[in-house]
């Protein structure tokens, strides 16, 4: 009698054990076959129009219209990601970047929600999510290291951060020179391979494992990410630069523009440090500015090919804008 008692409650424990994988595993299933698309309309002359609506936009991918399964207004809150790099090359100019730093919160929407991270050689989270604004300008104010640059292990870390924000829009606001220090070392193996005269075409950016790791993550979640590119990283700023030195930081710009295009935002570069407010700013309101789109493509092959995204709004006087496709894997 024991036994057969036994017997059944383990096998009724098995089946609610099954049955709470199935329940945890069809939503990742549901959520991975899902596109969403942060798309920024202006009219002719590059102003904002934030009063659309889900009717007012046709999504198409590979040429084929697709059903538009949720709509966000602009209004809709943000979870961001205020990436700082305080590596040994952004020493110099910590001050410039508390007070831009700060300025960015303010123009953000009581209820978007930010985390602050500092990388250099470690990958510090300051604060979780927040709509605390004292909590992330302390963390801002105490931001501080040196040493490398993990740029992309803390582009990781933010997305890993990201992924707990259910429900919510998503976005990362890095200020960085772009020059990771593990890709730089990879880059510079190759050209150390190569005759100067054929570093123009040695490197291929775009090829990079940890850059595509992050734009699949980034795809999946629908995160758009903002550089805010620091002159350090600017190749045409180097004194007396080798044609080695040229190179690997065009690489690593390249890349940066990459994260960027291929997220739906843009690179901004700051050419002098007294823009940096400035354009953090304008990255704020671009934010306030964005509507998101979530489809479910009729196309589900993973076959790891590249997937056209094209969004037009109904008005033909206005211009839309969002990142261009995926590779779908």
């Amino acid at each position: 009698m024991l036994k057969r008692f036994a017997l059944k409650f383990l096998l009724c424990v098995f089946l609610l054990v099954g049955f709470a994988s199935a329940q945890v595993d069809d939503p990742i299933r549901v959520d991975s076959a899902i596109v969403r698309v942060n798309v920024g309309v202006v009219d002719s002359r590059g102003r904002p129009i934030v009063s659309l609506n889900r009717d007012d936009f046709s999504v198409y991918e590979d040429g084929v219209r697709q059903e538009i399964v949720r709509f966000d207004t602009t209004s809709a809150p943000f979870s961001v990601v205020m990436l700082l790099d305080m590596s040994g090359s952004t020493r110099s100019f910590r001050q410039n970047i508390r007070l831009s730093a700060s300025r960015f919160l303010d123009a953000l929407a009581p209820d978007d929600r930010v985390a602050v991270i500092e990388f250099y050689s470690k990958i510090r989270l300051l604060n979780n999510f927040t709509t605390n604004r004292a909590t992330a300008l302390n963390s801002i104010t105490v931001a501080n290291g040196s040493g490398d640059t993990d740029l992309y292990k803390a582009f990781e870390f933010a997305i890993e951060r990201l992924e707990r924000e259910e429900g919510r829009r998503k976005a990362i606001v890095v200020l960085t020179d772009g020059v990771d220090t593990d890709m730089r070392e990879v880059d510079r193996k190759v050209l150390e391979q190569t005759p100067p005269e054929a570093f123009a075409d040695a490197l291929k950016p775009e090829a990079s494992e940890a850059l595509g790791r992050i734009l699949s993550r980034s795809h999946l979640l629908g995160v758009t990410i903002y550089p805010l590119a620091l002159p350090t990283g600017d190749p045409a700023r180097l004194a007396d630069p080798t044609p080695m030195q040229v190179a690997l930081f065009r690489a690593a710009r390249t890349r940066l523009n990459l994260v960027a295009e291929r997220t739906g935002g843009t690179l901004n570069t700051i050419e002098r440090l007294d823009q940096m407010a400035v354009l953090y700013g304008a990255v704020a309101a671009d934010l306030r500015s964005l509507y998101t789109i979530e489809y479910q493509p009729t196309n589900l092959k993973k076959d790891g090919r590249w997937r056209a995204i094209k969004v037009e709004v109904a008005s033909p006087d206005l211009i839309s804008r969002s990142r261009t496709g995926y590779f779908a894997r």
